[in-house]
């Protein structure tokens, strides 16, 4: 199966936190997406707290987004803390949903 970077970040902002309305992409809680001559495509990323309650469920719908593009790729998805989560890993479209438009961030 041929896919890309662009094809696993469709699938990314297809995972929403249940507790905020905005996928995960743009939440800013993906660090790094690489995909390895031999098609294993690994993620880093992370919470917006190491307490999320959701942790789990939102990685379990993250493999299942990515795994749907991918096919029988393998996936690793690696959960860091550095650097710390903060509002401006947010995108644009994130911080206008949030109405933290101001300068500074």
């Amino acid at each position: 199966m041929v896919f890309t970077k662009q094809d696993i970040i469709s699938a990314i902002k297809t995972v929403y936190d249940p507790e905020i309305p905005v996928n995960i992409w743009d939440l800013g809680l993906i660090y790094d997406i690489d995909i390895s001559d031999d098609n294993i495509v690994s993620i880093k990323m992370t919470f917006t707290s190491p307490t999320c309650p959701m942790t789990q469920q939102i990685m379990d719908e993250l493999q299942s987004a990515i795994q749907s593009v991918v096919g029988d790729a393998k996936i690793q998805i690696e959960l860091v803390w550095n650097p710390p989560w903060d509002l401006s890993k947010m995108s644009p479209e994130a911080r206008l949903e949030f109405d933290l438009t101001q300068s500074g961030w």
